[in-house]
């Protein structure tokens, strides 16, 4: 008889582990909270704009590119990808850096903001190469359950070449002096959630996926992707529940053998992946008795940021944007220490926007734009109130205006903010966390919260709480190394 499988929560992780489960040969069942898959990467559509809820980057596309390939499938059968160029803008105080998707260009720039940096620059990206070879092949893909599992001779020849022990601050400080260059360079980390100098400069290999593997979009929006993994996991067989949302996890010895949803349905399980948030499952869905970490082990882990998004259509153009834009015209190191150190509502941040209008004109009616804001803020802030939001608009509103000269406060037609709360109230966010746990060193494979659950004999978590780590192609390795692991136990 065919084993069923349970997945609660369809993001990226959900939709990963389920399709691989299918594929595999178990019945499987995903139950999502609400009323389309994606889960933080969900979409929505108004007055004519259409905005990606979450993830905007579409980094490492050897990974979506395996993950397809894997179901004899290849990512042009779901959507198309276009390559941006350039691959976003850097506003400094006073100017700005657009950074090229071609290398020969990135490196001119290099040499001309700091004599000699263009040969660095080839001597750091060769050093990055090899450890995003080696650390995506050899090191995300484990479960993250034994040291044995890292006695691999290529990661044991090549310890100390990965730079696991130096952090990230110190190694790009070895190549480039100029302030601006260390500052594009340090920026891929923001999105692993710790501070460059607490950060592995193992991590370099985003410098990689950065600048080599380029930045892409999908034609349509961020929202392809999940459709796409949706149709796949429905030609595997995966069935799909929306609207609800799991009460509980039944368990009997040690044993899941239940998932009961707050309307009743009751829904029988060989085996059970939690691919929502990892603390609620355990806090909140089983017996205390069952639970794997207590509530001290949670509160000492070191989180990611969480952000305030807004998301805006405006009835004009903005004038020369370009997809991607990280407003650095303020000093990073306060705005760190308020994250990260001293954890307040930042005084003066940084952010982050995004226009996928500019790439795609069907993102918006004619003739005008949809703008994605972002402000990374320390996880678990209290004080998330309208008006706070509403200062922090009208700040984004007025450096926005003193960039490219237009008050946007003129032309908004529609405004959508998201925050703390919300993160919470829909994701049942750990300390409405956007991006899970910092990838410390202290917080990576094997010390991160298991992938298995130690009370519960078939109880598996998948996503950005565990192994391997927080952002969209990790969530997607993180549910085929779960899926693996039950198929090897089960």
């Amino acid at each position: 008889m065919q084993k069923k499988a349970v997945v609660i929560g369809s993001g990226f992780a959900g939709l990963s582990a389920a399709t691989f489960l299918a594929k595999a040969g178990w019945n499987v069942d995903v139950l999502e909270k609400h009323n389309q898959p994606g889960g933080r990467a969900r979409q929505f559509k108004v007055d004519g704009f259409t905005f990606d809820m979450g993830p905007s980057w579409y980094w490492m596309p050897d990974v979506f590119d395996r993950y397809f390939a894997q179901f004899n499938h290849t990512v042009e059968d779901f959507y198309n990808l276009i390559r941006l160029d350039p691959s976003y803008r850097i506003y400094w105080d006073g100017d700005y850096m657009d950074i090229p998707a071609d290398y020969a260009a990135l490196k001119d720039l290099f040499e001309k903001t700091e004599p000699g940096a263009g040969d660095k620059l080839d001597a750091f990206m060769e050093e990055a190469s090899y450890k995003y070879k080696v650390g995506i092949n050899k090191l995300v893909f484990k479960p993250g359950q034994s040291l044995v599992e890292f006695l691999d001779v290529d990661l044991i020849k090549g310890l100390f070449k990965l730079d696991v022990f130096n952090n990230i601050k110190k190694h790009i400080g070895k190549y480039f002096r100029n302030p601006k260059l260390r500052q594009m360079m340090e920026f891929p980390v923001l999105f692993l959630g710790a501070l460059p100098e607490n950060t592995p400069a193992l991590y370099s290999l985003m410098n990689y996926a950065d600048v080599k593997l380029g930045t892409w979009f999908p034609d349509g929006g961020m929202y392809k992707i999940v459709e796409g993994m949706h149709k796949l996991a429905e030609e595997q067989g995966v069935c799909f529940h929306f609207n609800e949302d799991v009460s509980s996890i039944e368990v009997l010895d040690g044993i899941a053998n239940t998932v009961v949803s707050k309307g009743g349905k009751r829904f029988k399980a060989d085996v059970v992946v939690g691919a929502a948030d990892y603390h609620f499952i355990e806090t909140n869905l089983l017996e205390k008795k069952y639970q794997s970490y207590s509530a001290s082990y949670w509160n000492k882990r070191s989180m990611a940021p969480g952000c305030l998004i807004y998301y805006v259509g405006l009835n004009t153009k903005v004038p020369e944007l370009p997809h991607h834009s990280l407003f650095f015209d303020v000093p990073f190191d306060i705005h760190a220490d308020e994250i990260y150190t001293n954890p307040v509502w930042p005084k003066n941040p940084l952010f982050y926007l995004s226009a996928t209008s500019v790439t795609d004109p069907s993102q918006a009616p004619e003739g005008c734009e949809n703008l994605f804001f972002l402000i990374p803020i320390a996880a678990g802030l209290d004080g998330d109130t309208e008006e706070v939001r509403s200062h922090y608009f009208n700040l984004l509103a007025d450096r926005l205006k003193e960039k490219t000269g237009l008050d946007i406060r003129n032309h908004v037609v529609y405004k959508r903010s998201y925050s703390y709360t919300d993160f919470v109230g829909d994701y049942n966010a750990f300390k409405g966390n956007a991006y899970g746990l910092a990838n410390t060193l202290m917080q990576t494979a094997i010390l991160k919260p298991s992938c298995i659950s130690k009370k519960v004999n078939n109880l598996y978590y998948t996503g950005q709480l565990t192994v391997p780590g927080p952002g969209v192609p990790p969530s997607l390795i993180s549910g085929e190394v779960v899926a693996k692991l039950i198929n090897s136990r089960h």
